[in-house]
């Protein structure tokens, strides 16, 4: 293979050990290489800096393993071009497997420009992305812990879910503390309801009789408790992301908020993500096929195999999920149409899949231009091809069993007297 890469250096990262591979130009035109083991401590990666340093190194690449490539990274960015590379695009060959031939060939492949780099934003964005992604998981411990919580109030018999359509709002909690505190009597706790709830009183004095004990004090106030403790630090990190956002990524995440289906805390993962900077992604089709959300290409032999989704971030491809079904529930919305459109013909999945596209590509665009987003019209497609949407309707009417005959419409001229 040709030299691209004159001094190029490779790391397989382990938890314990780094094995790194250095191939320096040599005598008579050969090429020289040198490998050796490094320890993963603060220590044994500075000395591994010095390392690469005095073979005049000028690009690092490594798999992405879990998460013991960081502090790698951390410390070799500042000094080196640092590739990050998918562990499934450099296979060796089978039965060639240690580290040491793993080092080696990935700094072959590094040698002769075959890498291609993944996506690592600045340290800034990713501080933004691991509070984002923590929130995320502090957000999905909550759920969990309402559904327990559900869970526990079906054992007891008491159905007030079926009667306050929000266990957990102002008149739920209410009961459910009075309920711990040792209040059982249906008519004491219906009368904590508030506002609409209260015309329900008859049906809550029914719904709130059941057997509720000792124990069941002492496990509905350790998930209320839990409950409070998630919404104060889920509460707490949306203000610290909101102060590492700054000016600029607030003002990004106000104008993707202008999209259908995406709120502010989805617009703050979008950014923290995609890092906000769409210069990365030179079209829109390279940023959705980066996040996987775009059909995959596996065709041999003439014949499309299969158009599985490639795999992307799953945090991203989570919130763009949740988008999409958020703006499908929207109301004469175009990506409400797209949804209804596919739905029918490609099923739900295939549905959300292609609103969340949408969204991406509005979000590529919008990042891109500084301009809010404009929406279609949930008649765009009527209004693209008129025609179809006729013959569409009147199929429908026939399948009905009636007899349809189109008359061009009459305008009327008002005469002013």
């Amino acid at each position: 293979m040709d030299v691209i890469v004159q001094r190029p250096a490779a790391l397989d990262v382990h938890n314990a050990s780094v094995m790194a591979c250095v191939r320096v130009p040599g005598e008579q035109g050969q090429r020289a290489q040198e490998v050796l083991e490094f320890s993963t401590t603060v220590g044994g990666l500075l000395t591994l800096r010095d390392w690469l340093q005095a073979h005049g190194v000028t690009q690092v690449a490594m798999e992405a393993t879990g998460c013991y490539w960081k502090p790698v990274w951390a410390i070799l960015e500042d000094d080196f071009e640092c590739l990050l590379v998918n562990a499934r695009h450099v296979k060796a060959v089978p039965g060639r497997k240690t580290d040491v031939k793993d080092a080696e060939w990935l700094c072959q492949l590094l040698e002769a420009g075959l890498l291609k780099a993944s996506l690592v934003p600045p340290p800034p964005i990713r501080t933004l992305r691991n509070l984002t992604r923590y929130r995320k998981s502090q957000i999905r411990d909550r759920q969990r812990e309402a559904n327990r919580l559900h869970k526990v109030i079906q054992e007891t018999g008491i159905k007030l879910d079926t009667v306050a359509s929000d266990l957990l709002g102002r008149s739920g909690r209410d009961m459910l503390d009075a309920l711990v505190s040792g209040t059982t009597d249906p008519l004491v706790l219906a009368e904590l309801a508030r506002g609409k709830l209260r015309k329900k009183i008859p049906a809550l004095q029914e719904a709130l009789q059941g057997r509720f004990g000792a124990e069941h004090q002492l496990v509905v106030g350790r998930i209320l408790a839990h409950i409070d403790f998630l919404d104060e630090s889920i509460a707490g990190l949306s203000a610290e992301i909101e102060a590492q956002l700054g000016p600029l990524g607030n003002k990004q995440v106000e104008l993707l908020s202008t999209i259908p289906g995406v709120a502010r805390r989805a617009a703050e993962v979008i950014i923290a993500e995609t890092g906000g900077d769409m210069t990365r992604f030179p079209t829109a089709k390279h940023l959705v096929s980066w996040a996987g959300v775009c059909p995959g290409n596996d065709q041999s032999a003439g014949k499309r195999r299969s158009g599985t989704t490639t795999k992307g971030s799953k945090w991203l491809r989570a919130t763009l999920t949740e988008s999409a079904k958020a703006a499908s529930r929207t109301k004469d919305t175009y990506l409400s149409a797209q949804y209804a459109r596919l739905r029918v013909r490609r099923g739900a999945n295939k549905a959300t899949v292609a609103v969340a596209n949408s969204i991406l590509t509005s979000v590529w665009h919008m990042l891109t231009t500084g301009e809010t987003y404009v929406d279609l019209g949930g008649d765009y497609y009527a209004r693209r091809n008129p025609e179809r949407a006729t013959n569409r309707l009147i199929a429908q009417l026939e399948k009905l069993g009636h007899s349809v005959t189109l008359q061009p419409a009459t305008t009327t001229t008002a005469v002013a007297v």
